[in-house]
């Protein structure tokens, strides 16, 4: 009994430990240099207790490289639009939870051990970044374009289309498509996140498997990112 115990206060005081490093270690460990150009683009970072999306904002050569999304119903161009929502994540949860009231045991196991891959995609107005659960970055068009291609690259294509899931959004004015790679917990939404964000020229921490990790070292290490766009 008590080296069962003993066992158990072991792995939680390692995962604690791996938690605070994958934290505070930064990712890349050092700053990139800088000089491509001004900041001109602010994406935003949208967190829930254990899931993070990226929001872009919109104009017509985004919703132009994007447009399949209004081609299979998404209203992209709907009045008011200001940005896409983009989020990676495991397919059966996404697909199986819409709300905290439906969850299942099978989609949980699948997230805790290895799941397909699903992109969801929603659309918003403006959103408040004075918001306790949004957090703005300044990208240059150089780097918002590399978070682009990141973003494009991560949907599963089929004859060079993302293959869209019908019948899978939560409300009308969003979807779901299926992603590439293979979701566990180890690599998920939130990681999935870093990487874009490291793409973008952003600094995170070498794992940050949930939201409040993964913002904190945002913070850390990205502290003239952090600043509000000059208007």
């Amino acid at each position: 009994m008590r080296r069962g115990f003993r066992f158990v206060l072991r792995i939680l005081a390692l995962a604690a430990v791996v938690a605070a490093l994958g934290t505070l270690i930064p990712r890349p460990l050092w700053p990139a240099v800088t000089g491509e150009g001004p900041t001109t683009r602010r994406i935003y970072v949208i967190s829930n207790p254990i899931h993070t999306d990226i929001a872009i904002p919109v104009d017509a050569a985004v919703l132009e490289r994007f447009r399949f999304l209004s081609e299979d119903g998404i209203a992209t161009n709907g009045e008011g639009v200001r940005y896409l929502i983009f989020g990676w994540g495991g397919r059966a949860f996404y697909l199986e939870t819409p709300t905290w009231s439906q969850l299942k045991p099978i989609p949980v196991f699948k997230a805790l051990t290895v799941d397909a891959a699903a992109m969801h995609i929603d659309v918003a107005g403006p959103i408040p970044e004075a918001h306790p659960a949004v957090a703005g970055y300044g990208l240059s068009e150089a780097r918002f374009a590399a978070l682009l291609d990141f973003i494009a690259a991560s949907f599963t294509r089929d004859a060079d289309r993302p293959k869209f899931i019908p019948g899978a959004g939560y409300s009308t004015s969003d979807g779901f498509y299926e992603a590439e790679g293979a979701f566990n917990v180890f690599v998920g939404c939130n990681t999935w996140t870093a990487r874009a964000l490291r793409v973008a020229g952003l600094r995170t921490g070498w794992w940050n498997p949930l939201p409040w990790s993964l913002n904190l070292s945002m913070q850390l290490y990205n502290s003239d990112e952090l600043r509000p766009a000059r208007q």
